[in-house]
């Protein structure tokens, strides 16, 4: 891209107003062509994959086991997404949207309810497989109907924590390309080039101001070029708390204690093994006597051969359990942090340039400048997420290639039907 911001921190002046004099537009015209490539990108193998996985997971693997009503709601959430993004695709590249406020709000809202669902299911996949793991009692007695009731507790909580989103968007204009803000609010274009070059347009005035984007015609925009309402800032701060907290601080606190007691109670296991290893003969040795083979057992507590073998097995099955279920959480983690860090930690940020707490210049254009590619690294989860039911649920693989071997097999047997039939045509 041709704007390096490192260049700018010292040679953006600032003026007397704290505004940037620094015009954004050509930046405008670049975040709009990451976004339509970004997304063109990402609809086909997103609706593919996620199809796929539904697909699956709802036919033909075990509802009972391994926190698949979870992942059915994870892929579910990635579909929604993924369904809205050719109007997104259609908005960055035609610069109109004719389709209404409400549909516009509503595509603004999936985005973030999809990525604070992925969130909650992933801490929900990983919570239920240490849980069980750590607690086969609970698996014993655990139901499908409980996860139906967790999973659509999740949607209610996160569909109402994701409303000041859109509440946040809802301009109150009547008139087209002009935005009317009450006496005690005010809007902020977010996409307003005026934002930066200190045109005197005042953000508190009770009069209309006009909406001046770059890109879309007046009353055409959505998206990153909604309004954003002017907060108190005691609302704005407990919102933002709130988002951080709930949002990513407790889901990668939650998810890092499972990989610790995960790992834990593997090393645990370990250990005792080892420490059995070194008390008690292996099998291979010479038997001993009987009188000094019960004097053994009673001193050193160890099994007999025939209790052994089987104890061994059951011990080497949970170890590996315990280490497919590490596997597991793990890269919930890794994919949590990947997709979903940035943009947390830059949304701090955001929210109070947006709100015109933070006036430094350089601050306020590398913010507004590495927003945008947070939001695409976030939407990348609606690729990975499938190739986390794949690589990491076996009954997933075996379950595919079965489905994909019979699907092959069956259009080659119709290819060869129809070769057949056309040389005995001719």
């Amino acid at each position: 891209m041709n704007l390096n911001v490192s260049d700018l921190w010292e040679k953006l002046p600032v003026n007397s107003s704290g505004r940037c004099p620094y015009d954004v537009t050509g930046w405008e015209h670049q975040m709009e062509q990451l976004y339509f490539w970004f997304y063109l990108l990402l609809f086909i193998p997103g609706l593919c994959l996620n199809t796929t996985a539904l697909w699956v997971l709802c036919r033909h693997i075990s509802k009972k086991t391994k926190a698949v009503i979870f992942m059915v709601n994870l892929a579910l959430a990635d579909l929604l997404h993924v369904m809205s993004l050719p109007l997104r695709i259609h908005y960055y590249r035609t610069h109109t949207w004719p389709f209404g406020q409400t549909l516009c709000l509503f595509c603004f809202y999936l985005k973030y309810l999809n990525m604070y669902a992925s969130i909650t299911f992933l801490v929900c996949i990983s919570v239920q497989r240490c849980v069980f793991l750590l607690q086969p009692f609970y698996a014993r007695r655990w139901r499908r109907r409980y996860d139906l009731l967790i999973s659509a507790t999740v949607w209610l909580v996160v569909g109402i924590f994701c409303s000041p989103f859109i509440i946040m968007r809802i301009s109150n204009s009547t008139v087209p390309g002009q935005y009317t803000p009450s006496p005690s609010t005010s809007f902020i274009p977010s996409s307003n080039p005026s934002y930066y070059t200190g045109s005197p347009i005042p953000y508190s005035t009770p009069s209309t101001l006009p909406y001046t984007s770059p890109s879309p015609r007046p009353g055409d925009g959505c998206f990153k070029d909604l309004p954003t309402r002017k907060l108190p800032l005691p609302l704005m701060a407990a919102m933002m708390v709130l988002a951080e907290l709930f949002g990513f601080v407790l889901p990668l606190s939650a998810i890092s204690y499972c990989s610790l007691r995960i790992a834990h109670s593997l090393r645990q296991r370990q250990d005792r093994e080892h420490h059995q290893n070194h008390r008690c003969p292996s099998t291979s040795q010479a038997q001993p006597s009987a009188q000094t083979d019960r004097e053994h057992h009673h001193n050193h507590r160890c099994p007999s051969t025939s209790q052994a073998q089987p104890s061994a097995q059951m011990h080497r099955q949970t170890d590996k359990d315990k280490r497919r279920a590490l596997r597991m959480v793990m890269s919930c983690s890794a994919l949590f942090l990947f997709c979903f860090a940035p943009y947390h930690v830059n949304f701090l940020l955001y929210v109070m340039v947006s709100q015109d707490i933070v006036s430094h210049c350089p601050t306020m254009l590398a913010v507004r400048h590495f927003h945008p590619i947070s939001l695409c690294v976030a939407s990348l989860s609606c690729c990975l997420n499938p190739l986390l039911y794949y690589f990491l649920t076996a009954e997933f693989r075996q379950h595919l290639s079965q489905r994909t071997s019979s699907l092959s097999s069956s259009i080659r047997g119709r290819l060869m039907s129809l070769e057949s039939t056309s040389s005995f045509r001719e």
